[in-house]
């Protein structure tokens, strides 16, 4: 009796160590860091918005382009030092911070707001501010619209799955006006209707009108209103529950700020390098271990330099002096320029 109990005490404890490791299996799985994920992969993937000129736009050989794609580029530069291993999927408003919930991307760079709301009830987190915006409106100039006190009673326009559609309610019903709203699921289909004359006026943030005013036939017959409703922050979002990979992000946006502060440029990186100024030493690694502490190379900034230049040089290239859309910094400048664009010290 003693040597089966015995036995069956055996049997029962290797069938129970092979229950504890199958079960272990799957939580060694999701173990497994974003960083590490992507590296396996072999590329970064990316959530992008469905075509925001300026911001995330496929160019005429199919690469997508922009302030927002730049920051893809610059985490594929910083991972593999190569900036084409960052791929591309195109979301609609209403469908991105699902996706992102899902998995199906690591990063989510898209014209997206952060609120309280975003931040707090959907299992994501957003990582940095990288341009500061506010709502606007669009009108034609046959309506003779001049500021928004004349759109009592208008229709709008407005693009569904934003923080758009609850800024427009706020401002309206604070001020005593009454509106219709037309919501349209896609960016191209909102575009179309405002175009068609389905509604008087059309919002979004005046970065994005700036660049849909563009895809109008005749964009020199429509008008941005002068005032801003809102304060929309926008900059990339990741899933709760990887600070690695929340620093990776975050760390990006604030290395192309730093660099653009120090005078960085794409020309100058690899002579900046040599730099004695210890805060330029550390920020392109020739000293100390910061590169490493994020699980990069200590390098990694000056990756991301060659391949996009600093935030001045790519804003300027997508959204500024040297772009069609020719918007000015104004808030987007950096602190010692009078703006708001601020980056912590790599120390």
């Amino acid at each position: 009796m003693l040597r089966i109990s015995a036995r069956r005490a055996r049997n029962f404890g290797s069938a129970l160590a092979g229950l504890c490791l199958a079960a272990a299996l799957p939580l060694a799985a999701q173990a497994q860091t974003t960083l590490e994920r992507i590296k396996q992969r072999g590329h970064l993937i990316c959530g992008t918005s469905q075509g925001v000129a300026g911001f995330s736009l496929p160019d005429a050989q199919g690469q997508w382009r922009g302030f927002d794609t730049d920051l893809c580029r610059a985490l594929a530069a910083a991972i593999f030092n190569d900036q084409e291993k960052a791929k591309y999927i195109s979301l609609a408003s209403k469908d991105r911070l699902t996706v992102l919930q899902s998995g199906e991307i690591d990063v989510l760079s898209r014209t997206t707001t952060w609120t309280l709301g975003r931040d707090a009830g959907f299992g994501l987190n957003f990582t940095a501010i990288n341009y500061f915006d506010g709502q606007g409106f669009l009108v034609r100039k046959s309506t003779g619209v001049k500021d928004l006190k004349a759109l009592n009673g208008a229709s709008i326009c407005v693009a569904q799955g934003t923080t758009t559609e609850l800024n427009l309610a706020d401002y309206f019903r604070n001020h005593g006006m009454k509106y219709e709203v037309i919501a349209y699921a896609g960016l191209d289909e909102t575009i179309q209707a405002y175009e068609a004359g389905r509604c008087d006026a059309y919002t979004t943030d005046l970065s994005q009108l700036a660049a849909n005013r563009m895809k109008l036939k005749a964009p020199s017959e429509h008008d941005l209103l002068p005032e801003m409703i809102s304060k929309e922050p926008l900059g990339p979002w990741v899933r709760q529950g990887d600070d690695a990979w929340f620093d990776i992000v975050r760390w990006t946006v604030y290395a192309l700020l730093n660099a653009e502060e120090f005078g960085i440029t794409q020309a100058n990186v690899d002579e900046m390098v040599k730099s004695a100024n210890p805060e330029i030493k550390r920020l392109l690694g020739s000293e100390g271990k910061f590169g490493e502490s994020l699980g990069l190379t200590n390098d990694w900034v000056v990756r991301i330099v060659k391949a996009v230049g600093n935030y001045g040089e790519s804003f300027d290239r997508h959204l500024g002096a040297k772009s069609p859309l020719n918007l000015p910094r104004g808030m987007n400048r950096l602190w010692t320029q009078g703006g708001l664009q601020y980056a912590p010290p790599v120390r």
